[in-house]
């Protein structure tokens, strides 16, 4: 392989002396990157568990622990990691609706709060419906027992109101 005289015509005394280049690579393919070229190892460089290959069957990874043994030297990590304090903050609860479970649940000792706990029930499921607000199971709650109370309310007057007629009519007849 020989190269063309430089332009000019003119001779360069040191081209005889020059070195050929070497022969190219042929694992080399144009347009390709150059692989990386060792350099010098940094002994406080962190090690590579996947730079030397797969461990034979069996064997650990080197730098992890098997689960159940500890590494010597080196503490056993726990899984998955607890951060205290994270997630979503609590929710704020509706205070209609406990106003409302409070005044259903007290129909029981005095029966006119029942009625009261069930439409301020509906008020609140109406409110937390719009807000976004917590306590929907409290306010429907408030609604059953404040219905069911109402009803076994109206049956209790009912009740007494047949049984004073009932008293009324047969205490007139005896006479």
């Amino acid at each position: 392989m020989t190269t063309p005289p430089p332009p000019g015509n003119w001779s360069d005394p040191t081209w005889s002396a020059q070195p050929s280049s070497p022969a190219p690579d042929p694992t080399l393919v144009a347009g390709h990157p150059v692989p990386a070229q060792p350099g010098p190892v940094d002994p406080y460089a962190p090690v590579d568990p996947y730079a030397g290959g797969q461990p034979p069957v069996g064997q650990p990874m080197p730098g992890y622990a098997q689960p159940g043994y500890a590494q010597p030297g080196y503490p056993q990590p726990g899984y998955p990691p607890q951060y205290p304090g994270y997630g979503y903050p609590p929710q704020k609860t509706n205070g209609m609706a406990i106003a409302a479970l409070v005044l259903a649940l007290v129909g029981f000792a005095s029966c006119i709060t029942a009625p009261v706990g069930a439409i301020l029930g509906h008020v609140a499921q109406k409110q937390i419906l719009l807000s976004g607000e917590g306590g929907a199971g409290m306010a429907k709650a408030a609604i059953i027992i404040g219905w069911i109370l109402t009803g076994l309310l109206g049956l209790l007057l009912a009740f007494y109101a047949v049984a004073i007629i009932i008293a009324i009519t047969t205490g007139n007849s005896s006479s």
